[in-house]
């Protein structure tokens, strides 16, 4: 109780007095980069998803030049049984109907939703933390172990799988960009300011979200 008055009152202090601006952003700003090690210092991609992310952060700008501190927070996928992907995937993998997408060798940096809400109160806390900031947990996964781990965790088989020609022909560039583009990112920033992540590991995020 008296953490979460404290957290209340430093959260009154930076809303009310206009000094901290935490924007939701996106790991899409990296694009499709392979097995490509990425922190937050690396350049934006060139997919039609980099160019919104690099747009929306620099619509935070103008609080930047007035000395307000901002944290642009780029999300990897959120896992929540309730919401977003996971909730998608769960019907499908409890029939057995599973698989990866594509040849599954593409990078998904993930996180789960209750580390994004304490990385979120973390950024709040500690004034070092701003500018583009990883919010993804420091072990990405292939969507081929991705989908092999969900099984297992559900105990069902991962057969199926979608392939790349097919995505492309029925959700065209969508598909590709938000399905088949691949992103090893890791969160420097916040494990550097002493951010510990409650599920590190997929395995361990399954255990705890199902």
């Amino acid at each position: 109780e008296k953490t979460h008055r404290s957290r209340s009152a430093i959260l009154k202090k930076w809303v009310f007095q206009g000094e901290l601006l935490i924007s939701a952003s996106a790991v899409g700003f990296y694009g499709d980069r392979n097995d490509e090690t990425l922190d937050e210092n690396a350049a934006v991609g060139d997919l039609f998803l980099s160019e919104v992310v690099k747009k929306w952060e620099e619509a935070t700008e103008k609080e930047k030049n007035a000395e307000i501190r901002v944290v642009n927070a780029r999300m990897g996928i959120v896992l929540s049984p309730k919401g977003g992907a996971l909730s998608l995937m769960l019907p499908v993998f409890r029939l057995g109907l599973g698989g990866r997408l594509g040849n599954g060798e593409q990078f998904i940096s993930w996180i789960a939703l209750s580390d994004v809400l304490r990385a979120y109160h973390f950024g709040v806390e500690h004034e070092e933390v701003q500018g583009p900031v990883n919010f993804c947990a420091p072990f990405p996964e292939k969507n081929k172990n991705f989908t092999k781990i969900l099984a297992k965790k559900l105990n069902r088989p991962a057969f199926f799988h979608v392939p790349s020609f097919l995505i492309k022909l029925f959700i065209r560039q969508q598909g590709k960009e938000l399905l088949l583009a691949s992103a090893k990112v890791f969160p420097k920033k916040l494990e550097k300011a002493g951010f510990l992540f409650e599920n590190q590991k997929l395995q361990q995020a399954f255990d705890t979200l199902l």
